[in-house]
């Protein structure tokens, strides 16, 4: 048992407090930094599993980032994608709706893909859609090369 951020291992309380509020293995002071993230940039939670769940495999992204207009969730920026957790999808309105077309259309001027996953596929199926980013991954890539 290590923390993914530093590789420090863990003792028993560590892991166990890690693992009871955000799901992955951090040592004291990374978990700190993850939940004071959450509390001031409303950083879902499942954001934080998807991270490390990217980095496990080796993906190289960046949480919170800035793109100029907005904070994304998740940005992979080798590859240009941006990932953000819808956590309220099943209550959009029209307006959020619009908003949301908006920041996509922002992104794609910027030459950046968008991708909205819902929580509940990062919550119940971290591996999947951990795999599937990795899929967009290889095809942004062959697409970079394309052109």
């Amino acid at each position: 048992m290590t923390c993914l951020e530093c590789n420090k291992n863990l003792g028993y309380l560590d892991h166990r407090n890690s693992m009871e509020s955000l799901g992955v293995e951090l040592c004291s002071q990374h978990k700190a930094r993850m939940e004071d993230l959450m509390k001031k940039k409303g950083t879902p939670l499942e954001a934080i599993q998807l991270y490390y769940g990217l980095k496990k495999v080796g993906v190289a992204a960046m949480l919170e980032w800035w793109d100029g207009k907005k904070s994304i969730d998740i940005a992979i920026s080798r590859v240009k994608l941006n990932i953000e957790i819808d956590t309220e999808y099943h209550m959009m309105t029209h307006e959020q709706a619009i908003n949301d077309l908006e920041e996509t259309m922002h992104s794609f001027r910027n030459g950046f893909t968008t991708i909205r996953i819902p929580h509940v596929l990062v919550r119940h199926y971290l591996k999947e859609t951990v795999n599937n980013i990795i899929g967009i991954m290889e095809g942004l890539k062959a697409n970079v090369k394309v052109i």
